[in-house]
């Protein structure tokens, strides 16, 4: 599906690389990013109860709200391993300080690939001893530094964005384990804005809640998703508003990059949940009908399937909904189709015309439950054969 069009756009005091470790295979899987001065940090991590060791070693780093760099590798998650798993991640973070000449509480690892498997530790301190050989504040180094965090990923994925005299610059990655909640998703995020972490880590924290936690592939929440935003004040103050939409925006368009390359995807799908009486109703409805293996196949075929949304709405018990208030709108403005019980018993519903607006890439479908006033959107996608082809045989 959408690749990136234009090469990223490297934010000044920001240096990256990516490198081939052999940590699998020939491809790259080791990355580094590292400021050249102490930066003002945010972080949101996995809510999965058997978090993988850098998330635990990242926590504790990024809890002092103070980092200057991020060592990552792919191919290898370090989950499930103890007390061994820690001693790595660690290690990581002290030979990356080592290298750049900055404390070790200043560095977060991040590790991502087959869980239950122990990193290599003799190919990632090698990875860390050539630091020098390709740390570099250009588009290339941030691209290699992108494909190098790529595990099941088809392409790198990066977007820039500016506030005011201030530019964003975000990278991420992630397909298959992905739902909202956070995912086996990785982004990281840099700023030359001049904001500090006790402003940063909120504005991050609703920047995620209305993006990335507002997606899903297939409904798994990894143990090693993290968001790291970096903000090194050189451009100095800007308008914090203004700033967090353009967070927003850009933490939106990555989202719907992770989803648009999952595994075996071929449509994305925007969702929308209006007329909730509650956020939590928006939600919890949002998340059903977003994860239902019936809708996601239904979709992959272009079937206009009313009854498998009555399925996903109706069984969120908490929240109840009039069959006479559901209505089902497919596409947006002038081609808009609406379903719904009283149109389907007058004969009235353009089933041909619904499934030519399925079977596009991008599929909009608003979901209509009541009369309330609460509002929240979700991206999700198709599942089609290629996920379990991807996924049958993954660590083999």
């Amino acid at each position: 599906m959408i690749k990136n069009s234009k090469p990223p756009i490297p934010v000044q005091g920001f240096s990256w690389m990516g490198m081939n470790t052999g940590i699998k295979d020939k491809s790259l899987d080791f990355g580094v990013l590292a400021a050249d001065q102490s930066c003002s940090a945010a972080a949101v991590f996995t809510r999965n109860n058997l978090p993988g060791a850098p998330v635990v070693v990242g926590r504790e780093h990024a809890s002092q709200g103070v980092l200057q760099a991020i060592v990552v590798n792919s191919k290898c998650a370090n989950v499930g391993l103890g007390k061994r798993g820690l001693e790595d991640a660690k290690k990581m973070c002290e030979w990356t300080a080592e290298a750049l000449n900055i404390e070790p509480q200043q560095v977060l690892p991040s590790s991502t690939g087959v869980i239950g498997h122990p990193l290599p530790m003799d190919k990632i301190r090698q990875g860390i001893l050539s630091i020098g050989n390709y740390l570099d504040n250009t588009s290339d180094a941030v691209e290699a530094f992108a494909k190098a965090i790529m595990t099941t990923d088809t392409h790198p994925k990066w977007r820039n964005a500016c506030a005011g005299p201030a530019r964003l610059l975000g990278v991420a990655k992630g397909a298959g384990m992905i739902e909202p909640n956070m995912a086996t998703m990785l982004s990281f995020l840099v700023t030359d804005a001049e904001i500090e972490s006790t402003i940063l880590q909120p504005m991050l924290k609703r920047a995620v809640d209305i993006s990335f936690n507002r997606i899903s592939i297939d409904t798994d929440t990894s143990t090693s998703d993290t968001v790291v935003l970096l903000a090194n004040g050189m451009a100095g103050k800007v308008n914090e508003s203004d700033f967090e939409q353009s967070l927003i925006e850009l933490c939106q368009e990555l989202a719907k990059d992770l989803v648009q390359d999952g595994e075996g995807v071929t449509k994305l799908i925007e969702l929308t949940i209006s007329g909730a009486s509650s956020s939590d109703m928006a939600l919890q409805l949002g998340k059903s009908i977003i994860n239902s293996p019936l809708i996601k196949t239904a979709i992959h075929g272009a079937d206009p399937n009313w009854g498998r949304f009555v399925m996903a709405v109706g069984k969120v018990f908490e929240h109840p909904v009039r069959l006479e208030e559901l209505e089902l709108r497919f596409g947006k403005k002038d081609e808009i189709q609406v379903v719904n019980s009283k149109m389907l018993e007058e004969n009235r519903v353009q089933l041909d015309r619904i499934q030519e607006l399925l079977a596009r890439e991008t599929v909009e479908i608003e979901v209509r439950v009541g009369r309330g006033d609460h509002t929240e959107t979700f991206w999700g996608c198709d599942l089609s054969k290629g996920y379990i082809d991807e996924n049958a045989f993954y660590t083999t």
